[in-house]
């Protein structure tokens, strides 16, 4: 069964149901938008640091 087809199908019953739900609060909360933003700046070479890992 191919990979869509699947996710359709766990999202249409209740358990996809609910953590859609919660995916959906937490992307409304500033906080988890805040984190996303950094972590995708990292990945974009944004991140602002020293640029030193160690």
């Amino acid at each position: 069964m191919p990979v869509v087809n699947r996710i359709k199908r766990y999202l249409a019953s209740p358990q996809g149901q609910r953590t859609r739900a919660k995916a959906q609060r937490m992307a409304r909360d500033p906080r988890t938008q805040a984190k996303a933003r950094r972590l995708l700046s990292r990945f974009r070479g944004g991140g602002g640091g020293t640029g030193r890992r160690h």
